[in-house]
């Protein structure tokens, strides 16, 4: 979801409107991106699906109350934010639940396009389409390795594009903080994938804000 849902498609206010076709629309086209979202935070596939369902209906059902204060993108990913963070909460309390990583499945429908993974084409050589694979792997790991705070502000900022300010106002912190923070995490994605330059600090020292 990159910034296509502005103020004359938000599809809260369509739906209080009594217009639902664009509310449609968004769970049809932007059910990927949560899915890869939730992948990311450490769900696992299964778990994945049900937040994204819960995700909907949650803000089907703030819809009569919904006043458009912020844009659409931001309001969807702190909502589903906050039911991460409820999940979380949930999975604590119920002891013998460990959180495992789910394996990258190719194919249509599986888990590798499930996490938003851009599979590459099968015109392309075999060694180029494996280092692909790789890459996309290296990164998808990179980014759990990331403080919870740090890859928030990553994936709002890079996969989905919305400007700091957005961010900020999503996440509840001045737009200082989210450069602070996206400065921590592109520096300890760099050390994780090898892409440094050389002489920069570690990635292990003291944490960003």
């Amino acid at each position: 979801m990159k910034g296509t849902w502005d103020d004359e498609r938000d599809p809260l206010s369509a739906l209080r409107r009594g217009d639902p076709g664009l509310y449609e629309e968004f769970v049809r086209t932007e059910t990927r991106s949560f899915v890869a979202f939730f992948l990311r935070s450490g769900a696992r596939l299964h778990e994945a699906e049900d937040l994204v369902q819960e995700l909907f209906l949650k803000l089907y059902n703030h819809a009569p109350n919904y006043e458009a204060r912020e844009r659409f993108p931001a309001y969807a990913y702190r909502i589903a934010r906050n039911s991460w963070i409820d999940h979380q909460r949930r999975r604590s309390s119920r002891p013998g639940l460990l959180s495992i990583d789910q394996p990258s499945v190719g194919g249509d429908g599986g888990a590798g396009a499930a996490s938003g993974r851009s599979l590459p084409s099968p015109e392309q050589p075999v060694s180029e389409r494996l280092s692909q694979l790789e890459q996309a792997d290296r990164m998808r790991a990179a980014l759990r390795e990331l403080p919870e705070h740090h890859r928030l502000v990553f994936e709002l900022g890079v996969l989905q594009e919305l400007p700091y300010a957005e961010i900020g106002r999503s996440l509840g912190i001045p737009v200082g903080t989210v450069k602070s923070r996206m400065f921590h995490a592109v520096r300890k994605l760099r050390h994780a994938l090898g892409d440094a330059p050389p002489g920069e600090p570690g990635g292990n020292g003291e944490e960003g804000p």
